[in-house]
């Protein structure tokens, strides 16, 4: 049984640290295990418990702190080799990133080291966004982009000094981001942060989903087997040229035939594709897939318990830079022989 990793994200000043410190008192993260820069950024002097040795400490709510002293992967091994000798216990853990850092690296450390990509699996990424000062960082900083689109779930800080009309803005362009995304806000309960939380959540509908008309073209009696009707639709947004896109396929799908599309896919645009996430309605299948990749890292497949509400179809949500949505719906209807064949504006 493998351990989640939460990362958790945001840019320059936009509450992290503060979110962290909440979290940490919450009944919630008991059995957790903490990852930070330095004890003393969150303040934890008083609630120490024990010192286990230099860079881990057990709080009095459970919860493990450890100081990241050079790479996060000497710091994962570090605790689980403490767990093993049963010097501490925890169920999950969580990774406060520094306000530049591109979550990728880090998601890429979990399935690319030897011994951590067995011991560890990706819990999510939750951003932290400044509902103040967002729309000017989005506009001129791509970590900052970066770090929305990789998002499992964003947290909206400072909304009480934010004027409504401009979080209402901010809320839309976030959707337009990272559609698959779901909002909180630092004011919601710690169990509505953290609720529901991981990788294979989603918490929108894919866009264009109610269209059904259809305007196959010369080449459906090729594909009588193959060929499912499907659509797209696509929200571009300034913030450095990034693309969400939304892929619907209304027929089962073959596992290895997309794996395989996917893999390449990734392997040769990973730089330009933040992120892509979805659920599968796999040939041979009841319950459906969950599927989600970072740049050029695509993590295992999961079987969910139940189909969310809606059509029991395939669902994907892609976030680019620099591609166009027809160049990613050509290529899946040429490996696959399953076409997208309507464009939903």
């Amino acid at each position: 049984m493998t351990t989640p990793v939460v990362l958790l994200t945001g840019f320059l000043g936009s509450g992290k640290t503060t979110l962290l410190q909440r979290l940490l008192t919450d009944t919630s993260m008991d059995g957790a295990a903490v990852l930070i820069n330095e004890f003393g950024e969150v303040g934890l002097d008083h609630h120490l418990l024990d010192r286990i040795d230099d860079n881990v400490v057990l709080l009095k709510s459970g919860c493990i702190c450890c100081t990241v002293r050079g790479e996060v992967a000497d710091a994962l091994e570090n605790l689980n080799s403490l767990r093993a000798r049963e010097e501490i216990a925890f169920d999950r853990v969580v990774i406060e990133t520094t306000g530049l850092a591109d979550p990728y690296p880090v998601l890429q450390t979990l399935t690319a080291h030897p011994v951590l990509r067995s011991h560890f699996t990706n819990g999510g990424v939750m951003t932290t966004v400044d509902a103040v000062n967002a729309e000017l960082q989005v506009e001129h900083r791509a970590e900052a982009v970066r770090q929305i689109a990789a998002a499992d779930r964003i947290i909206l800080t400072k909304t009480d000094l934010a004027d409504p009309e401009n979080e209402a803005a901010l809320r839309a362009r976030l959707g337009r981001i990272n559609p698959a995304a779901r909002i909180a806000t630092t004011l919601d309960s710690v169990e509505s942060i953290l609720g529901d939380f991981g990788p294979t959540t989603f918490a929108t509908p894919v866009a264009g989903q109610g269209d059904h008309d259809h305007a196959c073209g010369p080449d459906c009696a090729d594909h009588t087997h193959h060929h499912a009707h499907g659509h797209h639709s696509h929200h571009h947004d300034d913030a450095l040229g990034v693309t969400s896109f939304s892929l619907v396929i209304e027929q089962a799908i073959d596992w290895t035939m997309f794996g395989t599309w996917l893999t390449l896919l990734l392997h040769k645009h990973g730089d330009r594709i933040f992120r892509v996430k979805g659920i599968l309605a796999l040939e041979g299948e009841d319950r459906p897939i969950a599927v989600h990749g970072v740049q050029h890292l695509v993590h295992a497949p999961t079987h969910m318990e139940h189909w969310p509400e809606g059509p029991r179809q395939s669902r994907l949500v892609f976030i680019m830079e620099g591609i166009s949505p027809d160049q990613v719906r050509r290529s899946f209807a040429a490996f696959t022989g399953i076409s997208a064949v309507r464009a939903a504006a």
